[in-house]
């Protein structure tokens, strides 16, 4: 009988000790997997905000033009600069276009600039541009496009999506989605003087 209880206190013992060691085990995995996400997210903030300080490898993009020629970020820096990324086959981003277009003519007086970024087949582009042709410069940028809206803070990488860059190279403002007349106009307002 005596045999009997001291083998089950030695069970009980040590599913016990094994409990608690899958417990501590499991805690370690958790905290570590957790340090790894916040360092992704650390990672991926600095990324969305590498224009903000200034970063040389965004200004130092340039992007093939459909008709021809550099679309080239370096030359855009100083004024206002709405970035729209968009492609022939997003409904959305065809919609929003003339609308852009419009801001352009009517602000670009005022010192802003817009550009347009295709992440799209050039040959597409150019059809759609033949069609429905824009006022402002539109770059190629393809494949590269995709990355540099998620490196911009559009983890998704969705579109369309439109960035404000403020005269002094700050990200003011990201939009992920259609944009509306109202988006425009208070970016107008707050930012044109930078």
């Amino acid at each position: 009988m005596k045999t009997d209880l001291s083998r089950r206190r030695w069970l009980y013992g040590g599913v016990a000790v094994v409990a608690a060691g899958a417990g501590v085990g499991g805690a370690w995995v958790k905290h570590d997997a957790s340090a790894a996400s916040a360092a992704s997210a650390a990672s991926a903030a600095s990324a969305a905000g590498s224009v903000d300080e200034g970063d040389p490898a965004f200004w130092s993009r340039s992007f093939t033009r459909p008709e021809g020629g550099e679309l080239k970020l370096a030359d855009l820096r100083g004024k206002p600069l709405l970035v729209n990324f968009w492609a022939t086959w997003c409904p959305p981003c065809v919609e929003e276009l003339p609308m852009v277009d419009r801001f352009f003519r009517d602000h670009a007086t005022s010192g802003w600039q817009v550009i347009g970024l295709a992440i799209d087949q050039p040959s597409s582009v150019r059809k759609f541009l033949e069609k429905t042709p824009v006022s402002f410069p539109v770059g190629l940028a393809g494949l590269e496009g995709t990355e540099l809206v998620k490196q911009l803070g559009n983890t998704g990488g969705g579109l369309p999506f439109t960035l404000v860059v403020q005269a002094d190279g700050k990200v003011a403002a990201r939009k992920m989605g259609k944009l509306e007349p109202a988006d425009l106009e208070a970016w107008r307002r707050a930012y044109v003087h930078g």
